[in-house]
């Protein structure tokens, strides 16, 4: 089952259950799906990949939603913005771990080659691509950063 198909069939159980956080969220996800799906040149296809790089954005987005509203006092927007982002983040490939980030960031830098900070851009290129749902570009780019400074 291909993730849009997964979070429809989880619509209905959220429905079912009650459960207002998780069903809020998911609507979310499928409408960003259906305008994917939607989009010119997509031909009513969504891969998974693409799925992937639009659940990320998505949970960015909350996450840095709940920080401006902590930084104006507002906890229990925060609250419910950092529910939705835990919700989302259930679709996504499991993280890296620290280790396991640098082992993958390891196997990259012997690829391409990268020997020092100027090739840090050749880096990030290859690096967000491979790694795209399984680590945060900050903790790539931070990790990148010192394994070749």
């Amino acid at each position: 089952m291909n993730l849009f198909d997964q979070v429809s069939e989880d619509i209905k159980k959220a429905m079912l259950a009650r459960d207002k956080v998780r069903l809020e969220a998911l609507r979310g996800v499928k409408k960003e799906f259906l305008e994917a799906k939607t989009a010119k040149g997509a031909n009513g296809e969504l891969s998974d990949d693409t799925a992937t790089k639009i659940l990320v954005k998505m949970v960015k987005q909350r996450k840095e939603s709940a920080s401006i509203y902590k930084e104006n006092n507002r906890p229990e927007l925060a609250e419910n913005e950092l529910a939705e982002a835990a919700v989302i983040e259930e679709y996504l490939p499991k993280q890296l771990s620290e280790e396991e980030l640098t082992a993958e960031l390891k196997a990259i830098i012997a690829e391409v080659g990268a020997e020092g900070p100027k090739d840090m851009g050749k880096m990030m290129g290859v690096a967000t691509k491979k790694l795209a749902g399984k680590a945060e570009g900050k903790a790539i780019s931070a990790k990148v950063k010192e394994l070749l400074g």
